[in-house]
Order: structure tokens, then C-alpha cells, then sequence
């Protein structure tokens, strides 16, 4: 997600957004260490989207 559509997005929908993030980030990092995935830069992509979220959640609050 870029960091133009996070700003456009009010502080519910960044909240819902994070919770998503981080639920797929937990599954991506557990079906890594099982077996690893085919794109592993996934899970990097994934935490700084999570971080421009919460970055972007503090500033609205």
C-alpha cells in the first residue's frame, strides 16, 4: 500500500487495515518457517506497510 492511499484513509479505516496486516503477517512468517514461500520480499513489503500504518495512525491521532 503507498503511502499517498494511506493518508487519504480516515483513523477507523487505518485501524482495520492494521489488523489485516498484521493477521497476514503472522500467517505469512509462520508458512515461512514451515516451508519457505516463493516471494520471501512479501514479508518485508508487509512489515513497512505496517509501519507506514501505524506511522500514519499517530499523526491522525
Amino acid at each position: 500500500m503507498k503511502k499517498a492511499d494511506i493518508k487519504n484513509l480516515s483513523a477507523g479505516d487505518i485501524q482495520t487495515q492494521l489488523t489485516e496486516a498484521k493477521a497476514q503477517y503472522s500467517k505469512l512468517k509462520l508458512a515461512h518457517a514451515i516451508s519457505p514461500i516463493e516471494n520471501p520480499i512479501q514479508i518485508r513489503d508487509l512489515r513497512k506497510t505496517i509501519a507506514r500504518l501505524n506511522t500514519e495512525l499517530t499523526n491522525k491521532q
